[in-house]
């Protein structure tokens, strides 16, 4: 047989692999897997701090998870929170003034419309018991009406009571006493017809009875214990 390439057939034959340190590498791998797991049974794991890293690398290996947005439950997904919006006093003073002359208690009221508040005078003699801060029957369905409009506006609303210069009997020791108790009662009785917003309280006693000056007797008489609701042009608190 010709050799094409001289003295090829002389070279040693080639010996086999050596893979004795496959056995070795394996036992050693096999011998550190049996320490850590040895390490985590005697261990105890922190579930909280185990979601923490669970939900750090799910975000950190998976950045395009698609997220469900929730679906909405009422019909027309509006704002749930309902803001209600001062109205203006002109408009505000004409409609009230429409629903006082309807009502035989708050006819005997006056409206009072000043440049940055309205004002509602109620008569303390038509909306009281005699000396005291007990709502008549007349004056807490004067009230529930009147209330029933106040309600649906966000003006800030103050009411400030007031009494004549006689010393008051009964459980109140002095006039400012009563005209604070009547600003609150009136104040209770609008929060029980349905206005949300705070309302301010004063008791100026007969402190304010210089206003009144130069009027008919019978007409300053009413208006000395009257409780007036002083409605602002700005939005309540």
């Amino acid at each position: 047989m010709t050799r094409l390439v001289p003295g090829l057939d002389e070279l040693p034959a080639a010996s086999p692999p050596n893979r004795g340190w496959m056995v070795i590498f394996t036992d050693l791998v096999s011998l550190m897997l049996t320490f850590f797991v040895l390490m985590f049974s005697m261990s105890s794991v922190q579930i909280d701090r185990w979601k923490e890293m669970v939900d750090a690398l799910s975000e950190t290996l998976n950045p395009a998870r698609e997220k469900v947005d929730p679906v909405p439950v009422a019909s027309y997904n509006i704002a749930t929170l309902s803001l209600k919006r001062a109205v203006n006093l002109d408009y505000l003073g004409a409609v009230l003034n429409d629903l006082m002359r309807q009502d035989e208690v708050l006819g005997q009221s006056r409206i009072l419309g000043l440049e940055d508040r309205l004002i509602v005078a109620l008569a303390g003699d038509a909306v009281f018991d005699p000396g005291e801060a007990n709502l008549s029957e007349r004056g807490r369905q004067a009230l529930f009406v009147l209330g029933g409009v106040l309600r649906n506006v966000g003006n800030q609303i103050g009411v400030n009571g007031y009494t004549d210069s006689v010393p008051p009997g009964g459980a109140y020791v002095s006039n400012w006493e009563l005209s604070l108790a009547r600003a609150v009662t009136v104040a209770n009785a609008l929060k029980r017809s349905g206005y949300g917003e705070d309302i301010v309280t004063y008791g100026y006693a007969d402190s304010r009875l210089k206003q009144l000056a130069g009027m008919p007797e019978e007409q300053r008489a009413s208006l000395a214990g009257r409780v007036d609701i002083v409605i602002f042009p700005t939005v309540g608190d």
